[in-house]
């Protein structure tokens, strides 16, 4: 299915999240990890990459590696692996577009209209932040998936402040802006590789 004319993708970067300590799956740098004879980065930039204008990888390690993904690989600017708000910041300092879609390198399922559906949430709520949102049935409240967002990138400078104050919860950095949660019913779609088990279970998911 064609995008939307009203989704402006040339203003949206996508950042691939890889800069983890990886501690639940052996300190390995989890987007390198083997799933399928591929690296999960790779499967994530995949889906990824015909969703934006451009790709920027968050990693803080085997830098030469992802670089060969084709993509400019940026640091974290806050010093010890301070978690995924820190990537998130390094993207938006280094993007130049207005939005920033940061997706998990771990999640190799992540839906082909991820980026044009979040944008839908953000324009219609006038939100800042438009974040995935899954339920574990039918009937449950939405939980959200907040390393799967959309951001505008002028909240960067407000983010560095946030994690120099030693604040490190990405949830709670987000409730201080219009923040806007996005639906998504596949919720298979989101699942992450922490731990060997969850590899293997992920072995049998077609998507």
């Amino acid at each position: 299915m064609p995008p939307s004319p009203d989704y402006p993708r040339l203003s949206v970067t996508g950042l691939l999240l890889a800069g983890g300590r990886g501690s639940r799956l052996g300190n390995c740098d989890k987007g390198l990890h083997l799933f399928r004879g591929r690296p999960l980065a790779a499967w994530v930039y995949e889906r990824l990459e015909p969703q934006v204008a451009t790709v920027l990888i968050s990693a803080n390690r085997n830098l030469d590696e992802y670089a060969q993904f084709g993509a400019p690989v940026c640091r974290d600017q806050i010093n010890g692996f301070a978690g995924p708000l820190a990537g998130i910041h390094a993207g938006l300092l280094q993007a130049d577009t207005e939005f920033v879609l940061s997706v998990a390198c771990d999640s190799p399922f992540i839906p082909p209209d991820l980026a044009e559906r979040l944008y839908a949430t953000l324009s219609s709520q006038a939100a800042d932040i438009a974040i995935a949102a899954t339920r574990e049935t039918g009937q449950s409240p939405l939980q959200a998936q907040p390393v799967f967002a959309l951001i505008r990138r002028h909240l960067a400078a407000d983010l560095g402040l946030y994690l120099q104050s030693g604040q490190r919860k990405v949830r709670l950095w987000m409730g201080r802006h219009r923040m806007a949660l996005c639906d998504f019913p596949e919720a298979q779609a989101f699942i992450n590789m922490n731990t060997e088990h969850e590899l293997i279970l992920a072995e049998k998911y077609d998507a």
